[in-house]
């Protein structure tokens, strides 16, 4: 047996597999975000570690004989996120997540110099890492002087389960402190910040061993000694070795929280102004470039809360029939954007609301402004040079097929649906604890699933489509004028 756990921003999964890569059972443990200020978004480290508590306990009552034939466990996390320790190992402060925006002055200062863009490939956005302690170094001094470590959400979860101060090159690319063609940390971006490479953890590739599971811990849900635990991925990167996405050409598009348009490479394709991220994938000498939206079903959620209905039944009262654009355009701004504005404050809106606009009309124009959101994306990646012909759908709003319809005709490009199962980060995070307990081969592991159905651009609406989309693109400009 091989588990996964990914550490989310809502929850931390805990899912196992058998040998034959079948789903077997999984469990959960909830997590709470906490938004102190406006732009601000922290979690306390020590609630990651209940919430796996949480998910491995309900494991062991329901499957207490798999959990104990587990040989090796895979991790993935919500990438960027700041987690600062003293010399004894404790936390200093919460942790600052990816979607937190306080640090973008500092983003914008780091991003003037030319090292970070040539270095990593990638803008300092406010969201990575390194300006985040760039502001507790200017807000904190006190807790920044104190600080012996910096890790990563899953790697302060793997310090937790192995001792070990361990990352791996897909979520440390999500720093800004790493040189993502070479894949070593680089000296020079991490004393621009006042800190070295003391303060980072040793670096292994996603499919290596990346230390083993405590004998207490292993005691406590039923395994036997030596579980090996995988370097593991950021969540992106894991989603993509669960569904398989491994190879130069093959691409996702994930409706979670945040969005992400995600194709794979074989090699290092940097195009920082295209506002498109230029990563390590977490198998070896693999890169992948990725669109990121900061707020996709996180829109629909704020909608529900509003309107007091939930997501299905706001996306179930549009039917299943694609509709021409709605007269209303949503900009799904909420937490300000990343590709391709790299923008920390600008905020979302409702244009062109009329007495007609029912509750709909702004859940379709919802679906449709996160639609548009990814046509930014696709066309940020072809100005980094890939194309994408087709792209295969995860996330939770993926059960929505209206939001499907409407992203293939934003996109003009198919939208695959895949077979029934577990494709997500748990389960590519299963699959890379696999790979390093057993040495196996990472391309033969990480195949891709069946495409269970196909979904095509709507003909029909393809103008419509493209004149929504204009008018989207004009509105951004135009509130920022009016917003900054």
């Amino acid at each position: 047996m091989y588990l996964g756990l990914d550490l989310g921003t809502s929850g931390v999964k805990a899912l196992l597999i058998d040998d034959d890569q079948r789903p077997i059972a999984s469990a959960t443990g909830s997590l709470d975000v906490s938004r102190p200020h406006d732009g601000w978004s922290e979690q306390d480290p020590a609630h990651w570690i209940r919430a796996t508590e949480e998910a491995l306990d309900a494991l062991r009552l329901s499957h207490a004989r798999d959990l104990a034939a587990v040989r090796g466990i895979g991790l993935s996390g919500q990438m960027h996120g700041a987690t600062l320790l003293g010399k004894g190992g404790e936390v200093l402060r919460p942790c600052i997540l990816w979607n937190d925006t306080r640090s973008h002055r500092q983003a914008a200062t780091l991003d003037a110099d030319p090292r970070f863009r040539a270095i990593t490939g990638n803008i300092v956005f406010p969201g990575f890492t390194a300006p985040k302690l760039a502001w507790v170094r200017d807000n904190e001094p006190d807790i920044f002087g104190r600080v012996a470590k910096v890790l990563l959400p899953k790697d302060y979860l793997r310090l937790w389960l192995t001792g070990e101060f361990i990352s791996e090159m897909s979520d440390s690319a999500g720093t800004a402190w790493l040189d993502v063609e070479s894949r070593t940390w680089s000296d020079d971006l991490l004393a621009a910040t006042d800190l070295d490479v003391s303060h980072m953890p040793s670096l292994v590739e996603g499919t290596d061993r990346a230390g083993t599971l405590k004998g207490n811990l292993a005691a406590r849900w039923g395994m036997g000694g030596g579980v090996v635990v995988a370097g593991g991925a950021g969540d992106n990167a894991a989603s993509a070795c669960g569904m398989g996405t491994v190879r130069a050409g093959q691409a996702f598009v994930s409706l979670g929280t945040s969005g992400v348009l995600f194709a794979a490479n074989a090699s290092y394709l940097p195009n920082p102004e295209s506002a498109v991220h230029a990563f390590c994938h977490a198998l070896p000498n693999a890169w992948h470039q990725m669109g990121v939206i900061l707020s996709a079903t996180d829109s629909l959620n704020w909608l529900e809360d509003i309107t007091g209905k939930s997501a299905g039944d706001l996306t179930g009262e549009l039917g299943d029939t694609l509709r021409p654009p709605s007269a209303v355009t949503f900009l799904p701004y909420l937490s300000g954007e990343r590709t391709p504005h790299n923008d920390a404050s600008i905020r979302g809106a409702f244009v062109g609301l009329a007495h007609q606009s029912g509750r709909e009309s702004l859940t379709q124009a919802v679906l449709e402004g996160v639609a548009f959101a990814f046509r930014d994306n696709l066309e940020a990646l072809r100005a980094a040079g890939t194309e994408l012909r087709a792209v295969t759908a995860i996330g939770g709003g993926s059960r929505s097929r209206y939001w499907l319809r409407a992203i293939a005709t934003a996109l003009d490009i198919a939208v695959e649906i895949p077979a029934d199962g577990d494709f997500g980060a748990a389960f590519g995070a299963a699959r890379l604890g696999l790979i390093a307990s057993e040495n196996a081969d990472p391309i033969a592991v990480c195949t891709p699933p069946a495409t269970a159905e196909s979904i095509e651009p709507d003909s029909a609406l393809a103008a419509a489509y493209g004149d929504a989309y204009e008018r989207y693109r004009a509105l951004y400009p135009a509130i920022k004028g009016v917003s900054s």
